[in-house]
């Protein structure tokens, strides 16, 4: 059998096609090379460093990033839990080179 799994007001039942179904269904970031999800922006912010980018302190409202040998800027919501799916695909497009990929967890 193919789809998955999904335990929703105690009942599980198997999806066939889950993109479907919108409920129970978000977006993460996850690390390619290590295929991690990434739950905080203090991962997120170790992998980024490592990548040359640099943080910026300028809005107290915002975690902000920039690569001097670009023009692009990521802008995020302070609190991590704020973040949207426009974030992840903002992260993903701006640092290239294959490092996040976009999927959907089911929960």
């Amino acid at each position: 059998m193919s789809g998955v799994w999904v335990f929703k007001n105690g009942v599980v039942r198997l999806l066939d096609n889950p993109s479907l179904e919108g409920p129970g269904r978000r977006k993460v970031l996850v690390h390619i090379a290590t295929d991690q999800v990434i739950t905080s922006y203090a991962v997120l912010e170790g992998i980024l460093l490592s990548l040359g980018w640099q943080r910026y302190y300028d809005d107290p409202d915002l975690l902000q990033f920039h690569q001097s040998s670009t023009i692009h800027l990521i802008s995020l919501p302070k609190d991590f839990n704020k973040i949207r799916s426009v974030h992840l695909y903002d992260i993903v497009v701006k640092v290239r080179s294959n490092v996040f990929e976009v999927r959907d967890m089911y929960v």
